[in-house]
């Protein structure tokens, strides 16, 4: 895979410098971590802070969901590589303005373990800390264990829920549970088609033959759940809405979210052939689409394939959904 990259060990740092330079006024980096980015026009008095973070290799997750009515801050790790406790530390700090800070991140063992150690560091100088990690992904583990499932494109309805709620100048439990809602209530799958490579690796992280595809493989190239022969558009399309319509269970009459999102190399024609095949399963199970989103939210660099997140709606996380937001990075596809 050729890339159009300087030295490797440099790939994170010069998107970061890029990303400052080309959207000034958005994102300042935090004086003692520059790789801790909280929104430049700074923490809100009397409002909740929200902090995330996790590997880079997904923009726009998790960077891109920092701004109004979304997330406060961002600590950013090396390529799928979490950030170190002492960067998410320095985020807490700086989105912290009296209310708190929710700690909003994918369930992912290393992401984990840094948000914890520093919830604890941040309690211990008086901060509040909440935390709500995302586990979205069906392929991941089976329902009676949903706790253990990896964060993935679900997280937006995430951001967007507790961000809206966070807003409007609810309290840091309100806003906890709104995430944690919003975590309850979404599903996710996907399918690779392609591998993605880590400039610092230099090789693929994973291998398909021509033709083939991966259902449910995670987003740093985990593996999935089942390998087989590449369907077509309305096959697969029909294999994910059906996983995931069962795991919740969405039921007929349900009003949803639907989020078609491509993980990095697929086109948007191509994911708005799998949007009118998930629109049309949908209505065969009499779910009624509220909102439809279509791009790249959530990605693994150069990985081919796509995800669809479903979210279940009621008249509260619709209210949050439709409220405005904004950020340079984040798509404002559906009326966002």
């Amino acid at each position: 895979m050729q890339k159009i990259i300087n030295d490797p060990e440099d790939f994170v740092d010069e998107v970061l410098d890029g990303i400052l330079l080309a959207h000034p006024g958005w994102l300042r980096a935090v004086e003692e971590e520059p790789r801790a980015l909280v929104r430049a026009a700074g923490a809100i008095p009397g409002k909740v802070g929200i902090a995330t973070g996790g590997g880079s290799g997904h923009l726009p997750v998790f960077l891109g969901y920092v701004g109004e009515g979304l997330a406060d801050g961002v600590a950013v790790g090396n390529v799928f590589a979490s950030p170190s406790a002492r960067q998410m530390l320095a985020v807490t700090r700086a989105v912290d303005a009296g209310a708190g800070v929710l700690h909003l991140y994918g369930n992912y063992q290393g992401d984990t373990l840094h948000f914890e150690t520093a919830a604890e560091q941040a309690e211990a100088e008086g901060i509040a800390v909440r935390s709500v990690r995302v586990c979205d992904d069906v392929a991941s583990a089976p329902a009676a264990n949903r706790s253990d499932r990896r964060g993935v494109a679900g997280i937006v309805f995430a951001y967007k829920l507790a961000g809206a709620r966070a807003a409007e100048g609810a309290d840091l439990d309100a806003v906890t549970a709104t995430a944690a809602d919003a975590v309850a209530n979404t599903r996710s799958l996907g399918v690779a088609l392609a591998p993605s490579t880590v400039p610092t690796a230099g090789r693929p992280t994973f291998t398909l033959d021509a033709g083939e595809m991966e259902l449910g493989m995670g987003i740093h190239g985990e593996p999935g759940v089942r390998r087989g022969p590449l369907a077509r558009a309305d096959e697969i399309t029909a294999d994910l809405v059906d996983t995931i319509v069962a795991d919740l269970p969405f039921v007929a009459g349900d009003r949803v979210a639907v989020l078609v999102n491509g993980l990095g190399a697929t086109p948007l024609e191509e994911l708005y052939v799998v949007y009118r095949a998930v629109r049309r399963r949908l209505d065969g199970y009499d779910i009624t689409v509220h909102r439809g989103y279509v791009g790249e939210y959530a990605t693994s660099l150069e990985m081919a394939g796509c995800s669809v997140s479903l979210l279940r709606l009621d008249d509260e996380r619709t209210r949050l959904l439709d409220a405005p937001a904004y950020s340079p990075l984040f798509r404002q596809g559906g009326g966002w």
